[in-house]
């Protein structure tokens, strides 16, 4: 580099130049004080012959060659006594040349190692030229305008360890010198640069790149602020959102800690507090590390935790060091828990400090070190300055955690639909500003009007009689075994008691054959929990009944303490068979919310039901048409033949093979539904309203009239209404729908029996089209797929 302003953008020409220090010793050597005036002298005579000091040099080379005679002009500031002391150098602004430094600099320099290259943080390089032009304002124009901002030295120890130096710039032997082309800035110009911050062609029109010169140097006085900046990183660190999904977090916290206790091997993890259980939890997320828990997600405080540590961080809240592992480990024999779980991680020295506010512990900070007595009761007072900010974060991330668990229990258990999800924040806003303003808060009705109501559900056919079946078989099985038990025990033993159990459980299992009933499962298992469980304890010492009462034992379910196998296969089936039609609905209600707004809840049963209301009042915004109406009525029909098709793939994989049969209930008339805040769900308001409500429980049990066949049959979908205007238009849909080989051809047209304050209803029933399999074109019945899928 010939010269420093080289690759250099920027308003101004800058030249290295002592004229203003020098025109300061030329006062001084008119002292009164000869000392002060012979020294001044000496100075302005070793600048004498070197004009280039004054007028300024821009050749790096120069202040090489006029090195000894720098060093004589800057002597004063740069006191040889504090030079292995101070850390101070005379540079350039905003460049990184420097060329005079004291010892104490060189030597930090020299630690950092030959690749280090010296930079000056915090200074955005986009900005630099703002940056002079706001100097330039000051300097030339009086208009000050606060751009300061605090620059930094990163720069590593001997130990690798970062530290962190402040720069702080004396300008006193500065001059700044406009050029006879730099445009004269007025005050509307500043006005206007004040609004523009990011417009660097306005800022370059007004201060061109060189136009103005800067003349002179500056000193940097540089001072060790490793400690503040740490704890400013660790605040830093704290603020940022999503802390436990960052994998630069917790090493970016590693090395702070580092640079805050001068160590460079230690390791920081955490574990929270759960006051409920007395507890410790691991905290989950990307490097997060707990040395109290080791592998554990959670143990008891009694568990981790000696009767001193806990009194020391749980009572006494203070910290708990541990200079030496081995040691204390030893002297407690290994009985005392920290000292063991740090042991067989290595960790030689250790600080436990608490996270605690006033309202108690809230969780441990872990600082650990696989050597001896580097961490100790001495440097844990270090923590002192950064725990506030560590349980200020540990506070509001348990707020964010408690928000998050509110709100997932909202959404999986409480049923407010995004689509209304609007309506109760509104009140809530209400509730919140009354509240504020001293007023006797109430959460008001929310209630939607003159909305549409669509009811669907696919029913798992014949599920009380599979479930009998179910249990009689198990029963059986159990009542079986029960009596080879106790007869061979009759047969060793000859006792009264025997002989009745046996006929009591023979009564029983005629009863199972003949004529089960609702509370036979109650009696039995009422029987066997009370008589025979008892009986078989006492039966295990024999040894030539042992092994059948063991054999017994193990083939019944811990959980339900019965044998469970039958009705563990018939359980296990509806909950596939309602998982499976959930999820396929849920997916398909997304590409509905799409298409327009709606509520929308569901309800597993033996089976899956759904709600859907429609209307202007639910979306909130002047748009909803009758259209928005027909097609979701169409996507409903729709929804449910592909529900139909999916189970019955899935079919053949169940324990037990069960049937559905699908119906939709159409109601054209408008309602309104309020939220019933003591049952937290939606319902229909007004008696005819009820009406809707009552027709939807009763609906699927109806009989066609004159006949005993349900309404709802296996492979069919039944349409039920009551206005020949819901006829035809479902019609349309059915033609539609049978075009794309969803429906089959046999619709037929039914009147229903009346129900309980119900009369009038009707039905469109027809059969659902199958596929084999996901990659079968042809289409099936019903009856056509159960014989595809038998043969």
């Amino acid at each position: 580099m010939n010269d420093i302003n080289e690759n250099i953008e920027s308003p101004f020409t800058l030249k290295v130049s002592f004229n203003k220090l020098l025109r300061h010793y030329e006062v001084l050597s008119q002292s009164d004080d000869e000392f002060i005036a012979a020294k001044a002298r000496r100075v302005l005579k070793t600048a004498e012959g070197f004009p280039e000091l004054r007028d300024g040099i821009t050749n790096p080379q120069d202040l090489i060659t006029r090195k000894k005679e720098i060093s004589i002009i800057l002597q004063d500031s740069f006191s040889p006594i504090l030079t292995k002391n101070e850390i101070k150098t005379a540079s350039v602004p905003f460049h990184n040349l420097i060329f005079n430094s004291s010892e104490r600099f060189k030597s930090i320099i020299e630690i950092a190692g030959d690749d280090f290259e010296l930079e000056i943080k915090n200074m955005p390089k986009d900005d630099m030229y703002i940056l002079a032009c706001t100097i330039i304002l000051s300097a030339c124009y009086k208009h000050h305008i606060n751009f300061k901002r605090p620059f930094y030295y990163e720069i590593p120890d001997d130990k690798g360890i970062m530290q962190y130096y402040k720069i702080l710039y004396n300008a006193d032997f500065t001059e700044i010198v406009p050029s006879k082309n730099a445009p004269i800035i007025t005050q509307e110009d500043a006005d206007e640069l004040l609004d523009n911050f990011e417009n660097m062609e306005l800022w370059k029109e007004k201060f061109p790149p060189n136009s103005y010169t800067f003349k002179g140097f500056v000193i940097s006085n540089i001072f060790n602020v490793t400690d503040d900046q740490s704890i400013s990183n660790i605040k830093s660190s704290l603020i940022g959102e999503d802390k436990r999904k960052d994998e630069s977090f917790m090493e970016d916290f590693h090395q702070i800690f580092q640079s805050l206790l001068g160590l460079n091997d230690i390791k920081v993890g955490f574990s929270i507090y759960n006051e409920e259980e007395d507890a410790f939890e691991r905290v989950y997320g990307e490097g997060m590390n707990s040395f109290l828990l080791n592998q554990l997600d959670t143990n008891d405080c009694s568990d981790t935790l000696c009767n001193v540590s806990y009194h020391t961080l749980l009572k006494e809240k203070k910290f708990y060091a541990i200079s030496d592992v081995d040691k204390f480990y030893d002297l407690s024999k290994g009985k005392a828990p920290q000292y063991k779980t740090l042991k067989d991680q290595n960790i030689k020295s250790a600080i436990l400090a608490p996270i605690a506010n006033e309202d108690g512990l809230l969780g441990i900070l872990e600082i650990v070190s696989e050597r001896p007595k580097v961490l100790n009761s001495i440097n844990a007072n270090k923590l002192k300055d950064v725990m506030p900010f560590i349980v200020s974060a540990v506070e509001r991330s348990k707020n964010e955690e408690q928000n998050l668990i509110e709100a997932i229990i909202q959404q999986e258990c409480t049923s407010i639909h995004p689509s209304v999800n609007w309506r109760f924040e509104k009140e809530a806003k209400i509730f919140i500003k009354d509240q504020f303003n001293g007023k006797e808060p109430s959460f008001n009705k929310i209630a939607f009007e003159n909305i549409y109501p669509l009811f669907g559900q696919i029913d798992i056919k014949g599920s009380s009689e599979a479930r009998n079946s179910a249990t009689q078989k198990d029963l059986t099985i159990q009542l079986e075994s029960i009596k080879a038990i106790v007869g061979d025990a009759f047969k060793l033993e000859k006792l009264p008691i025997y002989e009745q159990f046996l006929y009591q459980i023979n009564n029983y299992l005629e009863g199972l054959n003949t004529h089960f009933q609702v509370d036979s499962e109650q009696q039995i298992s009422g029987f066997i929990k009370q008589d025979i469980d008892p009986l078989l304890q006492h039966l295990l010492v024999v040894d030539s009944l042992k092994e059948n009462i063991e054999s017994y034992f193990k083939s019944i379910d811990d959980k339900v303490n019965v044998l469970y196998n039958h009705r563990k296969d018939y359980d296990d089936t509806i909950a596939f068979i309602n998982k499976e039609m959930a999820a396929l609905l849920d997916k398909k209600q997304v590409e509905a919310q799409a298409m327009y707004p709606h509520y929308f809840e569901r309800f597993k049963t033996d089976g899956v039901e759904h709600n859907m209301y429609i209307g202007e009042s639910i979306t909130k915004d002047d748009s909803f048409n009758p259209i928005y109406l027909y097609n979701l009525r169409l996507w409903q029909i729709q929804v449910m033949c592909e529900m139909e098709n999916s189970f019955y793939l899935m079919q053949p994989n169940f324990p037990v093979k069960l049937d559905v049969a699908s119906m939709i209930l159409v109601f054209n008339q408008p309602l309104s539904i309020s939220f019933r805040m003591d049952e937290k769900q939606f319902d229909v308001d007004g008696t005819y309203n009820a009406r809707y409500e009552i027709v939807k429980k009763r609906v699927d049990k109806a009989y066609i009239k004159g006949t005993t066949e349900r309404v709802t049959q296996k492979g069919k979908i039944s349409i039920v209404y009551s206005q020949k205007q819901d006829e035809t238009e479902y019609l349309r849909y059915i033609k539609f729908l049978q075009s794309k080989k969803y429906l089959d051809d046999d619709i037929e047209i039914l009147e229903l029996e009346d129900l309980q304050a119900v009369t009038g209803l009707k039905a469109i029933r027809v059969s659902v089209l199958y596929h084999k399999d996901k990659d079968d074109k042809l289409f099936y019945t019903y009856n056509d797929l159960m014989k595809e899928i038998k043969a």
